[in-house]
């Protein structure tokens, strides 16, 4: 169960004034409560936009939901600024948050996000305990396997350094490199193994993964010198070096770009088509593209919004 989760020059796809602090929790919808990770719940903010129920999106969503007129939804609250906690510890805030109340309120539903370790999403789904996850969860053939997942966004893995980059790391020869990633996702789960396969292949040093549940903690470990470098999906990469000062910087580009997308039971397409058609909505109406603007994501925009997509 994977995460998709260069410098200046992206600038135009992601730009590295992120507008974190200024995001808060001004941020969310007013239909959205946010639970922490203690079980407490606070309610949300307004948001910039309220949207109208559609009722032929709203017919489609699962009888359970329905009648609870709120969704649950999964979400690993430490990858800034997609989905992290804001300075009351409690509420759930980012650009996936925003997105997706907007995308519930299309289809008349009120948001409870609730804050877990990411790995224990797509489970969680798949047992019931949530209806969505939502976390910027790559799709791939494996997650497609047991679960519907709904595309959204698009964005690949960046290389994060000290500010200079001190240790010298090169992405593509980081043997013998301590190298700092987030646990079960793409990066430590698929990206690490090819690469430290290719170092030992050729004699060279293992590269030596450091790896966290929390990406807050994965950062750090870069922050203080204890890796030398860290691999992470690119809003976050961009993230770090903004709320660090600049003690970080992003090494070489983005690359393996692939969609995100929301997880849901795999027997839920029809739901799945219901989302797809509020994306659509909020696409032509310009909410998708302002929200994705308010959190500098915009470079990672589709409009190609699918129900298990293709994906390579």
């Amino acid at each position: 169960m994977l995460r998709r989760r260069s410098a200046l020059a992206l600038a135009g796809a992601f730009s590295l004034t992120l507008a974190l602090g200024a995001c808060g929790s001004d941020s969310l919808s007013n239909s959205s409560t946010s639970a922490s990770a203690g079980g407490g719940a606070t309610t949300s903010a307004a948001s910039p936009t309220s949207q109208a129920v559609d009722p032929a999106l709203a017919a489609k969503v699962p009888d359970k939901i329905k009648t609870a007129g709120k969704i649950i939804i999964g979400t690993d609250a430490t990858y800034q600024p997609n989905e992290y906690l804001d300075n009351d510890g409690k509420t759930v805030i980012g650009m996936d948050v925003e997105l997706f109340d907007a995308v519930a309120a299309k289809l008349g539903l009120k948001t409870e996000w609730a804050p877990t370790g990411f790995d224990q999403i797509i489970l969680g789904v798949g047992s019931g305990k949530y209806d969505v996850g939502v976390s910027s969860f790559t799709i791939n053939a494996d997650r497609m396997k047991v679960a519907t997942m709904v595309s959204y966004f698009k964005a690949g893995t960046q290389w994060v350094v000290a500010k200079g980059n001190p240790e010298k790391v090169d992405p593509d020869n980081a043997c013998g490199k301590k190298v700092a990633a987030q646990k079960a996702t793409v990066q430590s789960d698929v990206d690490y193994p090819k690469r430290n396969k290719a170092c030992t292949d050729a004699g060279k040093p293992p590269i030596q993964l450091l790896i966290d549940a929390d990406q807050g903690k994965v950062t750090a470990m870069v922050q203080n010198g204890k890796a030398d470098a860290m691999m992470v999906d690119l809003p976050p990469a961009i993230a770090a070096v903004e709320t660090t000062n600049g003690e970080l910087e992003l090494l070489g580009q983005q690359y393996d770009s692939a969609p995100y997308g929301y997880v849901l039971p795999k027997d839920q397409t029809a739901f799945g088509e219901a989302i797809v058609g509020a994306l659509k909505a909020l696409d032509a109406d310009g909410t998708y593209k302002a929200i994705l603007t308010k959190w500098k994501t915009e470079g990672g925009a589709i409009n190609d919004f699918a129900v298990n997509p293709s994906v390579g």
